[in-house]
């Protein structure tokens, strides 16, 4: 097989697959400008580079003249660590990398000298001689690709699982260094596209879905966020407020003893839901109780007809914060009140290697097949996303008509 085809058939198959990342890359929404441009120079470069190696392997089959060899080998030697470069401003794009882009400089002006001296290579016919600076752009891109591994470490050094891609993507590249330099001269002759060229086009792939699992990550951050301010205002909605307000206020004429109890327990209750904005982790489900308990006394006050039990049995566990009081927030609310006699009882135990929690009551009841389109029971689908997405747990809900609701949540046990 000829030189050409021989290059052709290797090439081709780097080639589609760097253009389809290109497409990816460009047309992902989700990568960040700065990124997307970062990753479009990388392929760019590398797609230069698989160019190279491929014109490099046909003229050392044929008789191309010096010039034009060192011309393609000083592409190469200039291209390579610009690409390691890259990477670095990809991993931590809010420094410049001055310094490393410096040292690249450096070595582009001294494989420029093969044009005229043979400092660091030069051709002779077909034949390439390696001068006293001939390892420059492997020792640069050794270096380099050290300086890579520190900066991944640095930043990510509190979250194991994001420097799995970046430090395999390095691994690949220091035993790629190591196999063009030492490997003997029969099996790299042989090779249309160099190992470290390989380790590039892999790392393309690697740093891509890298970038794309950072917007996920960051993605799933935001949600929790968005979640826990819906939380907040499907919990302090304004005519809880108001009527709060207002039944304070009737109670300082008539009992103001009695006032100054709901205004506290009110003050504790907004208290409460504002810190759950900043809190995505678990509380004590002591905590949780206390603040549904205080929820639960104001609306006794204000509801003569209903009363709140807890049978707490069990209490070593932790929840997210408002998982149980939006419960009985939605039971007294849209069950009890219109009862003569309105019961909502709260109990926790352990049983199977489960933390049990029960919400159940003797209102009004509702069909649970429309709980997902129903508005008035935000509180119960925000509550099961956290407990699925937090404790890994699950939460069932039975109701019948004008006998009542009962909401269970199930925590596995988690080792101590």
């Amino acid at each position: 097989m000829s030189p050409a085809l021989v290059v052709i058939s290797s090439v081709l198959p780097v080639a589609v697959l760097l253009i389809g990342l290109a497409l990816s890359v460009m047309t992902n929404s989700y990568v960040s400008k700065t990124n997307k441009k970062l990753m479009l120079a990388v392929l760019v470069l590398t797609a230069v580079l698989v160019a190279q190696n491929g014109a490099d392997y046909i003229m050392h089959h044929s008789d191309a003249g010096s010039m034009l060899r060192i011309f393609v080998s000083f592409i190469g030697y200039s291209v390579r660590p610009a690409i390691i470069v890259l990477f670095c401003s990809i991993i931590d794009n809010s420094r410049k990398h001055i310094a490393m882009w410096v040292l690249t400089g450096i070595n582009c002006a001294l494989h420029c000298t093969a044009f005229f001296c043979n400092l660091v290579f030069t051709y002779h016919g077909n034949l390439f001689f390696r001068g006293p600076l001939g390892y420059t752009c492997h020792i640069l891109s050794a270096f380099l690709v050290v300086y890579l591994t520190y900066i991944i470490i640095k930043k990510y050094k509190s979250d194991i699982k994001q420097l799995t891609l970046p430090i395999a993507s390095t691994v690949i590249f220091v035993a790629s260094v190591l196999i063009d330099t030492f490997a003997p001269a029969p099996f790299t002759d042989a090779m249309v596209i160099s190992a470290l060229t390989s380790a590039i086009v892999i790392s393309c792939n690697f740093y891509y879905y890298w970038l794309h699992m950072q917007f996920v990550r960051q993605h799933e951050e935001d949600l929790k966020a968005e979640q826990r301010i819906k939380i907040m205002v499907s919990q302090i909605q304004p005519h809880f407020l108001y009527n709060t307000i207002a039944t304070i206020r009737a109670l300082c004429r008539k009992n103001p003893e009695q006032a100054e109890q709901v205004t506290e327990k009110f003050g504790q209750y907004l208290r409460q839901n504002l810190d759950s904005l900043n809190n995505s982790d678990l509380i004590p489900v002591e905590k949780e109780i206390k603040h549904t308990q205080i929820y639960s006394d104001i609306e006794m006050v204000r509801f003569e007809n209903i009363r709140a039990e807890f049978d707490i049995q069990d209490t070593d566990f932790s929840v997210p914060a408002l998982s149980i009081q939006p419960l009985v927030e939605n039971a007294i609310r849209h069950g009890v009140r219109s009862r003569d006699e309105g019961i909502v009882c709260v109990h926790t135990c352990f049983e199977n290697g489960f933390h049990i929690i029960t919400v159940s009551d003797n209102g009004t009841g509702f069909d649970t097949s429309n709980i997902d389109s129903d508005g008035t029971h935000i509180g119960i689908n925000n509550v099961r996303w956290r407990i699925e997405t937090l404790c890994g747990g699950d939460l069932t809900i039975e109701s019948e008509k004008d006998k009542g609701t009962t909401v269970r949540i199930s925590i596995p046990q988690t080792e101590k």
